[in-house]
C-alpha cells in the first residue's frame, strides 16, 4: 500500500515538473503568432503592415470633413525591443522604424499635387496593451512630426503637423491597428497647409515572417 502511495507521489511530481516546462502551460505572450495564446513573437522581430485592402489613409482638415490628403498606400515596419513581449496581461514595445506614405492625392483648394510626405523624428516607440489600445510616442525632447511637399499654383510649398502622442485599437479579428481623427497641430507652413489635420488609417495584417501577429 506505501510503495502505491509513493508511485502515485512521484508520478504527480513527474507530471507537475512536466507542466513546469511545457509550452502549453507557460504564460501568454502580450504578442503572438498563429493565434491568439499561439507562439510567442521574439525580442528583435521585425512586424509590418500595409494599408487593408480597399482602405486609403488620410488626413483632413477637421474631424467631420472631407477637405485634405488622401493616400492609398501606406506601410509601417517596427521591430520587437529587448524584452518587449511580456506575459499577458500586459504591455508589448516596439520601436517604429519606418512608416511610409506614397500614391497621394488632395482635393484642399489651391493644392494641385502631393509631392511627398515623409514622417520625421523616427523611431518611435509604441506600446501594445492586452486591451487592444495601440500608442505611439516620440523620444524624449522629440515630438511626432510629418512633412507634407504639395504643388500649388504659387510653387511647392511645405507643411509640417506636429502630435505628442497616437492612439489606435488593436484587432485580433483582421489582425489590424486602425487609428481614427487622431489630431496633428500644424507647426510651419503657409495659409494653404490647414491649421490642423486629422488622421485616419487601418493596417491589416500586421504580420511577422509571414504570420499574422495576435494581441493577447
Amino acid at each position: 500500500m506505501r510503495t502505491r502511495s509513493l508511485l502515485t507521489l512521484t508520478a504527480a511530481v513527474s507530471a507537475f515538473a512536466l507542466a513546469a516546462v511545457s509550452p502549453a502551460s507557460a504564460a501568454d505572450n502580450v504578442l503572438t503568432t498563429g493565434s491568439a495564446g499561439g507562439d510567442a513573437v521574439v525580442d528583435g522581430a521585425t512586424l509590418t503592415a500595409s494599408l487593408a485592402s480597399g482602405t486609403t489613409a488620410t488626413l483632413y482638415s477637421s474631424a467631420t470633413g472631407t477637405s485634405g490628403i488622401t493616400c492609398s498606400e501606406s506601410t509601417f515596419t517596427a521591430t520587437v525591443e529587448d524584452g518587449g513581449n511580456p506575459a499577458a496581461p500586459g504591455t508589448a514595445s516596439e520601436s517604429l522604424d519606418a512608416h511610409t506614405f506614397s500614391s497621394c492625392t488632395s482635393n484642399v483648394v489651391g493644392v494641385l499635387g502631393v509631392t511627398s510626405i515623409t514622417v520625421n523624428n523616427l523611431p518611435y516607440t509604441t506600446s501594445v496593451n492586452s486591451d487592444g489600445t495601440v500608442t505611439v510616442t516620440p523620444a524624449s525632447g522629440s515630438t511626432i512630426q510629418t512633412t507634407l511637399v504639395l504643388r500649388t499654383l504659387l510653387g511647392s510649398i511645405s507643411c509640417v503637423y506636429q502630435a505628442a502622442s497616437l492612439t489606435g485599437t488593436a484587432s485580433n479579428t483582421d489582425n489590424s491597428i486602425t487609428f481614427t481623427n487622431q489630431q496633428f497641430t500644424r507647426s510651419s507652413g503657409s495659409s494653404l497647409c490647414f491649421s490642423s489635420g486629422y488622421w485616419t488609417a487601418k493596417y491589416a495584417p500586421v504580420t511577422t515572417g509571414g504570420a499574422a501577429v495576435f494581441v493577447n
